[in-house]
């Protein structure tokens, strides 16, 4: 089973991006569940998403505490939330940052989870280029496609384009498809890094 927890704020579609990243997994003809977890409602409050990904049916309903991957929706979040708590040790971290993952500060996390797998995509510039808004999810998504290979991305640009019809979807999908470019090559410079 493949397991993801998305760390967002109010408002940046963390719950959005779970059941996109569950349909499109569903498009594939597996099965998967998409579920929130909200402290408190409101715009800008740290929230949390999960989705679990499978080929045989999910039994398990509670929160995902060991995620294989982690998507951070908003890089401020990480000196707030613990959110690499749980994290497997061979998981795979996608922060949304304009900078590169040194940049961040995440000494600790190369510590603690050393063979983790941590990389940044421009999300925010990417969804405001793309449709003018900076709601980063189905960005992140795309990005996470090519992180980890838990999607194609011809079932995410789908499940985009079937939840957001119209122009909205297909720019949210353009936004996609350029994240998962950008991450599947800083995966390759990442493998090349490690391979030397």
């Amino acid at each position: 089973m493949f397991q993801v927890r998305i760390h967002g704020r109010g408002g940046q579609g963390a719950v959005a991006a779970a059941e996109l990243l569950s349909v499109a997994a569903f498009l594939e003809d597996r099965h998967a569940q998409a579920f929130p977890s909200f402290g408190s409602e409101r715009t800008g409050a740290p929230v949390m998403a999960f989705c679990r990904i499978d080929d045989r049916p999910i039994r398990v309903r509670e929160p995902v505490m060991r995620p294989d991957a982690l998507v951070i929706q908003d890089a401020t979040l990480l000196d707030q939330v613990n959110v690499f708590d749980g994290l497997r040790p061979d998981g795979a971290v996608l922060i949304n940052s304009p900078g590169r993952i040194e940049e961040l500060g995440l000494a600790d996390l190369a510590a603690s989870v050393p063979h983790a797998v941590a990389l940044t995509v421009p999300a925010t510039v990417l969804a405001v280029r793309h449709f003018g808004r900076p709601v980063p999810n189905a960005v992140l998504l795309g990005g996470l496609a090519a992180l980890t290979e838990c999607v194609r991305i011809d079932s995410l640009t789908t499940a985009i384009e079937e939840r957001f019809p119209g122009k909205l979807g297909a720019a949210n999908a353009a936004a996609a498809r350029e994240a998962f470019a950008h991450v599947r090559a800083e995966r390759e410079e990442y493998v090349r890094a490690e391979a030397d």
